[in-house]
Order: structure tokens, then sequence, then C-alpha cells
């Protein structure tokens, strides 16, 4: 049986899961909504992993993105990584040169800068969702266009509309307006594509050196008019990756192979868990303390600030 390797990448738009060989070859891969619930996401994306990994055995496990915490309890797994060094790891795996990865997720975003296969730098956007997938989406409601469209659609144009994107709500108005102006739908998609590439390096970007070679990732990626709107800007071609959107996900299960080796099963998706969260209010803290429980029975607890909002594990 063959050894493999399970990386989870929960975002709060999607959930991202794959199965490595010891060569980093991806075996399985799935990709799906969380929508709202991670732990139920993580069910789904683990039934789907499952039907893909016939006679593999899993011997590491590894999770990262915003629930990754919460995640890494339920499968017990080897590692638990932030986004940044799991994006590098995997990017780096299959583009060792690379020097500036852009990554575009559904309501988040973030630059990383690598030097001699090191990051240097690096930031985040997760406060604002204009420029993200979720605004791009929003926007394809908006116009009526299926935002899978919207890419091939920003090509055919040769004279992008100025959209003022730096906050959601005021594109949208602009938008409108430049609707009710007599802008052609494919003017106005090209010129989202280019908001979202502007408002990216004048937020995320800004006062970072981006360097050559560079790869685009997340959702984001996937999308030609926005690939197209950053080369035009930063003058240069962009890498992207078909895996682009799983790059979080193959770099935590890279990591997972340097710890040592665990038994994991499939059937974990059949468990029950629940979370629950409350107020310690033991010291003038107050600390929020979440509390996951495993077929009713408690298995771990975080959140707390000192050892009076400790809890204690059976």
């Amino acid at each position: 049986m063959k050894k493999g390797y399970l990386g989870v990448d929960i975002g709060s738009i999607s959930t991202k899961g794959v199965v490595i060989d010891e060569e980093n070859n991806v075996l399985a891969s799935c990709y799906l909504m969380t929508q709202g619930n991670p732990i139920d996401a993580v069910k789904r994306l683990l039934r789907e992993l499952e039907k893909q990994s016939d006679n593999i055995k899993i011997v590491g496990v590894g999770t990262t993105g915003s629930a990754r915490k919460l995640i890494g309890t339920m499968l017990n797994a080897s590692i638990v990584k932030n986004e940044i060094t799991a994006h590098a790891i995997g990017t780096l795996s299959r583009y060792p040169d690379i020097r500036t990865i852009l990554e575009i997720g559904g309501q988040d975003s973030k630059i990383i800068l690598i030097d001699d296969g090191i990051v240097v730098d690096y930031a985040m956007n997760t406060l604002c969702a204009a420029g993200t997938g979720s605004f791009l989406s929003s926007q394809a409601k908006r116009l009526d266009i299926p935002v899978e469209e919207f890419g091939p659609l920003a090509l055919t144009s040769n004279n992008p509309t100025p959209i003022a994107a730096r906050c959601t709500v005021f594109a949208e108005s602009d938008l409108v307006h430049k609707a009710q102006m007599g802008h052609t739908k494919k003017d106005i998609v090209a010129g989202l594509c280019r908001s979202v590439a502007l408002n990216y390096l004048n937020n995320v970007g800004k006062g970072k050196r981006i360097v050559e070679p560079i790869i685009f990732q997340g959702g984001v990626s996937k999308n030609v008019g926005v690939i197209k709107a950053f080369e035009d800007i930063l003058g240069c071609s962009i890498k992207t990756d078909e895996n682009g959107h799983l790059m979080g996900a193959i770099g935590v299960a890279i990591l997972s192979k340097k710890e040592k080796e665990i038994e994991f099963n499939f059937e974990v998706s059949e468990h029950e868990f629940t979370t629950v969260g409350t107020n310690c209010g033991k010291c003038p803290n107050h600390c929020e303390i979440v509390v996951i429980k495993k077929d009713k029975k408690l298995i771990d607890a975080w959140g707390n600030r000192c050892e009076k909002g400790q809890v204690k594990i059976s």
C-alpha cells in the first residue's frame, strides 16, 4: 500500500484538500465551498478524497487556513501551519526559482516575497473584500454574467472602463453609473478585472518590491482577465498553475512529511464534532474559550490567556 500525506486548507469561502505521495505528486484533490461550517466542509472533503485514495495509507496530516487549529484538532493533525508558510512551501516545491507569489482568494488576499527559497516579506489583507473573489462574484450577479465568463469576456475589450474599486460599495455605485452612461458590458468587465489588480497592488502590494519570476494563485487566478490586467500593469508575464488554488494544501501536506508518521482513517468524517464558545469571567481578561467535542467527549480547548481559563482535557 502506497504512503500518502493529507493537506487541508480551510478558508472562510472555500476548503481545499490534497493527498500527495513521497515525491509530492498530487494523488487526490478536492475543492468545495466552506458555507460557513468548516467542520461540515471538511467532512464532505474527506469523503470525496477517500473515493480517490484507493490503496493509499495516510501517514501524515497537515492543516492550514483560517480554521487550521479547529480542523487540526478534528483530524489529530501532524502539523498545523499558517497560510504564508504553507503557500510558500507548496509553490517552491514546483517553482524553486519563484520570487513573488500573488494570491487572491474568495475573501482575502496575500503577497509573499521570496529570496533564494526563503520568505523575506509578506502582507495579508483580511479586512476588506474589495478586489477578492467574492467581490467579483457579487459584480457578476449585478451584471447578470456567470463569473466563469468574466475572464474571456474581459479579453475581448480594447478599452477597459475605469472602476473605483478601493471599496465594494463605491465600486458597485460606480459600476451602475458607468453602465447608465453607456459603457459596454465587456468594457465594464475588463475594467473590473483591472480594478482588482490595481486594488491588490495599491493595498496588499503597497511598498513591496515585486520581482520576477511571479506566480499568481488563489481562486481568482483562474480568471484570465485578471491575469492580463496584472501583466499589463506590471509589464511582465505572470505564471499560473492548474493547482494554484491548492498550493496551501499541497504545502502543508509536504510539511507533514517531516513529522512522525501517524495513523489516520477517513472514517473520522463519520464522527460528530461540536464546538462551544464561552466567556471565562474568572479574571479581568474575560477570555473567550472555545471547546471542541468529538462524539460529545471534550478533546481540546483554547482561547485562555492564563491558567484560570484552562480547560482540563480528560
